[in-house]
């Protein structure tokens, strides 16, 4: 399979995940485009706690795994759950909780890159 094969049907299980819990304001930031970047995909989201956060990025590496069969390369965050890195390789995914992720502000940084907001499932 290529690997932009690979990149969608990885972005479409992770968000599955994070539309398992509610993720909150949920985008896709495309780094393709974009020379010298570490992967090629950012997926930023928010919950509206820790035990949120944590639910959430937890949903997302049990739906990977259920999807894809993939195991997450590397993650950090999960003991105080501000802001869960989960590493796909291609695809890196933020989930914050709301006040670090305005402070922090992924989305100004990348302003440069083809930002697509995703829709919440009710």
């Amino acid at each position: 399979m290529s690997k932009t094969k690979d990149s969608k049907i990885l972005l479409e299980a992770i968000l599955e995940g994070i539309h398992r819990i509610k993720g909150k304001n949920i985008i896709h930031v495309d780094l393709e485009s974009i020379q010298h970047t570490e992967c090629g995909h950012f997926i930023i989201c928010h919950g509206t706690s820790s035990t949120h956060v944590d639910s959430i990025a937890h949903s997302i590496e049990e739906t990977v795994k259920e999807i894809t069969g993939e195991d997450i390369w590397h993650r950090d965050g999960y003991r105080n759950a501000i802001w869960i890195l989960l590493d796909y390789g291609d695809v890196m995914v933020h989930v914050f909780q709301e006040e670090a992720r305005q402070f922090y502000n992924l989305e100004g940084l990348w302003a440069d890159a083809k930002i697509t907001n995703i829709e919440e499932e009710e």
